[in-house]
């Protein structure tokens, strides 16, 4: 009941809040937003559920303690450990439940949101892309391109092929190019080939490049925002993405990063639990629940800012990708042995 309580609690804060937001920023109407959190909602959920087991976990101790109840049990020779056993296996299952979702069932519905954002909300259908396993399409006004890998953080991209329409939309010009940089609307493509669709001839005419800058209507901080492959990719395929980028030479470290960080966070929530533990066993009388709302607030505060640290020591190379998404967690756990030894129960 604490669990599903607080799941309620802290998913309904952050629509609400985000809700009103998105109200304010965007002039669409009621039934799109709605839709959109539609699909938006179980990313919600997942998020929050480390943070709901854990103040299952202070809150179910928490009472046991106010009543009395831990001292009956302890009397009868069950240790803390022992007590919280029953708790923590049920915390494991709906983290491993929480990742089968998060690989299953979220990278579907996040394309799902990601289209009513771009193309109902934002009225940007240029900016919307569908990424299958390692290709991006766009459409730029008259102009459709397909990018086969993008690194938004470097600003770079291999891979590209441009199609210029006219107004009747008949192919005029095909621009492919092994590799582009990105600056802003300015596009500086290499080693690639220009063909020409002239209605005077029946034959195409191409033209080979080494280097060649288009201008485009989309901005690199555009096509970043729409390329989050950890969003709406399983693990499966950003696996052989990253597989793929790699063989090309290319710096997969952010997406590493995305991969190893859908095990750690899904787990997050044993971690979260087990520090909880410890700072339940306040005494009945020392503020009762609205300490240990306190208590839960500061675990939570004191977790994400050590998690997102390290992950934004990873995403920047200072530790390998999995050192940087599981130390978080692996430090949490140990903290939270060596404060339940220290109690001796």
């Amino acid at each position: 009941m604490f669990f599903l309580g607080a799941l309620v609690v802290f998913v309904s804060l952050f629509i609400a809040v985000d809700f009103l937001t998105s109200m304010n920023r965007f002039d669409v109407s009621a039934d799109i937003l709605l839709n959109y959190y539609r699909y938006f909602l179980p990313s919600v959920v997942y998020q929050m559920t480390p943070v709901a087991c854990m103040v299952a976990t202070v809150f179910t101790i928490s009472s046991l303690n106010r009543n009395n109840e831990l001292t009956v049990l302890f009397s009868c020779g069950m240790s803390l450990a022992r007590i919280s056993l029953p708790i923590l296996t049920l915390v494991t299952l709906i983290s491993g439940f929480s990742y089968w979702i998060s690989d299953r069932v979220l990278p579907n519905l996040a394309q799902k949101k990601n289209y009513i954002y771009y193309v109902e909300i934002k009225k940007k259908p240029s900016l919307y892309s569908t990424v299958k396993t390692d290709k991006i399409w766009y459409r730029s006004r008259n102009v459709l391109f397909n990018i086969q890998t993008l690194l938004a953080e470097a600003k770079k991209a291999q891979g590209i092929s441009l199609y210029y329409f006219d107004n009747a939309w008949r192919l005029i010009q095909v621009i492919k190019a092994e590799e582009v940089s990105l600056n802003g609307q300015e596009w500086k493509l290499k080693n690639g080939s220009v063909t020409v669709f002239a209605q005077e001839t029946s034959f195409p005419l191409t033209k080979i490049f080494s280097e060649k800058t288009v201008q485009m209507d989309e901005d690199i901080g555009d096509l970043s925002s729409t390329s989050s492959s950890a969003d709406i990719l399983s693990v499966n395929q950003l696996a052989q993405f990253i597989k793929k980028n790699k063989d090309a030479g290319l710096d997969t470290t952010r997406y590493e990063m995305d991969l190893h960080t859908k095990f750690s966070f899904a787990f997050s929530a044993l971690v979260m639990s087990l520090i909880g533990i410890p700072f339940s066993l306040v005494r009945p009388r020392a503020g009762g629940r609205l300490l240990s709302t306190g208590i839960c607030i500061g675990i939570t505060f004191l977790y994400w800012t050590l998690y997102n640290s390290f992950i934004t020591m990873g995403n920047l190379s200072y530790f390998p990708p999995i050192v940087s998404a599981w130390v978080p967690n692996i430090l949490t756990g140990i903290l939270a042995m060596v404060f339940l030894m220290r109690m001796g129960k």
